[in-house]
């Protein structure tokens, strides 16, 4: 069950059809739409490349291309997701492209490098046991496709009981959604997260962003979760106490 909708958005606008789905009028709409062309841009240059790399040299470098159209699926994604099922919040921050910034860019660029230098500087040079390296990249590929598809999937059939941001408010609209994939997840959006972004580096080989991307993202769901249930026992009361201890979250010691 994720955050209850809250969201700050006009919801009072009532002058245009643009303005009651997407705050800001057609500004707003024409922001999407660049931010839309440019992810669609960026993850077929890069399906180019990593397909290039692979067909024509035997380098291990296809594997930054992979994690960069990674990256484009997800932010298009969180945005059609939440255009669709949850069309009233639907705005330009819903791509979450500057979301937690500046760390989360910093994430990203520190894994782009950790693979460049190791792929460069020692191409023949494997952080994994041996005859392990084909195991641990097809589970990275695993985390990655599943993860995407549980967060967009949870997403989804939460509609408008899921938001971005942490909700204070309870609201009428806001439902303990307790079926279909929250039956066996609990916050199967931070679930599908966790995984996904370990999973790419897996993918990447990378050995040092592997555990720091694990312990940051722990620590950091360990924390929300915290916070957020907190409040969902204040909305719901014991029908969320009863959710929580009929259903888990698979995340290692999170909402334990």
């Amino acid at each position: 069950m994720e955050s209850p909708p809250d969201s700050p958005v006009a919801q009072s606008a009532q002058t245009s059809p643009e303005r009651a789905y997407f705050p800001g009028g057609p500004k707003a709409l024409a922001g999407i739409a660049i931010r839309s062309f440019c992810l669609g841009m960026v993850l077929a240059s890069s399906a180019i490349a990593m397909i290039s790399i692979l067909f024509f040299t035997s380098s291990p470098l296809w594997r930054v291309p992979f994690f960069i159209g990674a990256l484009a699926m997800f932010h298009f994604l969180e945005f059609w997701t939440t255009a669709k099922y949850n069309t009233p919040v639907a705005n330009i921050g819903s791509f979450l492209l500057t979301a937690n910034w500046p760390a989360y860019a910093i994430a990203h660029a520190a894994a782009t490098l950790e693979c460049l230098f190791t792929k460069l500087l020692f191409p023949n040079r494997n952080w994994a046991p041996p005859y392990s390296r084909y195991i641990i990249l097809l589970l990275g590929f695993i985390l990655v496709f599943v993860g995407q598809f549980v967060r967009s999937a949870a997403m989804g059939q939460a509609g408008q009981s899921f938001n971005h941001t942490i909700q204070h408010r309870k609201k009428d609209s806001h439902m303990l959604v307790t079926t279909g994939i929250y039956s066996f997840l609990r916050h199967p959006a931070y679930f599908g997260f966790f995984y996904w972004s370990i999973g790419t580096q897996m993918v990447l080989g990378n050995p040092i962003c592997f555990i720091g991307y694990t312990i940051v993202l722990w620590k950091f769901f360990s924390s929300r979760v915290k916070h957020e249930e907190a409040l969902l026992v204040r909305f719901f009361g014991e029908e969320y106490v009863n959710y929580k201890n009929r259903v888990g979250t698979m995340i290692p010691f999170v909402g334990t």
